[in-house]
């Protein structure tokens, strides 16, 4: 009850400001940036999920190889296997029209060091959304799955850093 009252007052008087030290008292704090134990990762894969995930590797610091240069430079060579998407109907209305769809992205993933240990094997990562459909407006649905679908990779691509940002090749 008394937590309550700090928060009502404290959203009248100052907003935020009252509010930032139980903020820290509560543990609570910014992801911030990755970091990894290794300089360098060797992406051959050129899928749209790969290429967003080369420019954050990249942006957490990360030396990235592409296709083009040979894998042992890199000191963990990752492999995207499989990137696949799917649209798998939910539900149907009286008439069989199409009501409700799943949006379904799956990736499987291994990583290796530069010296051939496992560090990965054979892993799935997979993300799905929910989305009503209706003919009438299949357009518009069209690019809200399209959306559906960056978003799902998106946060693929961040699960697959900060799965990385775990690996200890050395």
């Amino acid at each position: 009850m008394e937590r309550r009252r700090l928060l009502r007052s404290a959203a009248l008087t100052g907003g935020a400001l009252a509010l930032a030290p139980m903020l820290a008292a509560c543990g609570f704090r910014l992801r911030g940036s990755a970091r990894f134990a290794y300089d360098s990762l060797h992406l051959a894969a050129t899928t749209p999920l790969a290429e967003e995930l080369r420019l954050a590797l990249r942006g957490n610091g990360l030396q990235v190889f592409g296709p083009k240069d040979p894998p042992e430079r890199a000191q963990v060579v990752l492999l995207i296997s499989g990137e696949q998407r799917a649209r798998v109907v939910v539900s149907r209305t009286s008439n069989g029209q199409v009501r409700e769809l799943q949006l379904q992205l799956s990736v499987r993933v291994s990583a290796r060091s530069a010296r051939g240990v496992d560090l990965i094997t054979d892993l799935l990562m997979e993300q799905q959304r929910d989305v009503s459909y209706n003919e009438t407006v299949a357009l518009a649905k069209e690019a809200e799955e399209e959306i559906l679908f960056r978003d799902m990779q998106s946060d693929l691509t961040q699960q697959l850093v900060r799965r990385l940002a775990t690996l200890q090749p050395g």
